[in-house]
């Protein structure tokens, strides 16, 4: 299904050590913002994926009378809910190294 499926990071908030956190890259301002970065492609993945897997189950009907409740999409739903959030899978690639970066003026 996903590959944030097998993912370790927490669910719930937790604390960092900063220093592990810039470690990569010496500066702090700059290790959130590729952080950040990379939470917005994560976001956006799964947002696609979650729309994708939604539009297998639509029913398209032009009737407003006729909406029911589809199953498939709710179990669909509260997976992609029940998932770590885009900014703690963040973290957990940067810490792992996973995140590949660059600075363009170097």
């Amino acid at each position: 299904m996903t590959k944030y499926r097998k993912s370790q990071a927490p669910i719930s908030t937790t604390t960092y050590d900063k220093n592990e956190v810039e470690a990569e890259t010496k500066n702090i301002y700059e290790a959130l913002s590729i952080i950040a970065k990379r939470s917005m492609q994560i976001n956006l993945d799964i947002k696609k994926e979650l729309h994708e897997k939604l539009d297998e189950f639509a029913t398209h009907n032009d009737s407003l009378e006729e909406i029911f409740e589809n199953k498939e999409q709710i179990e669909v739903s509260k997976f992609y809910e029940s998932l770590p959030k885009p900014h703690a899978l963040a973290v957990e690639e940067w810490l792992q190294n996973r995140v590949y970066h660059r600075n363009t003026e170097e």
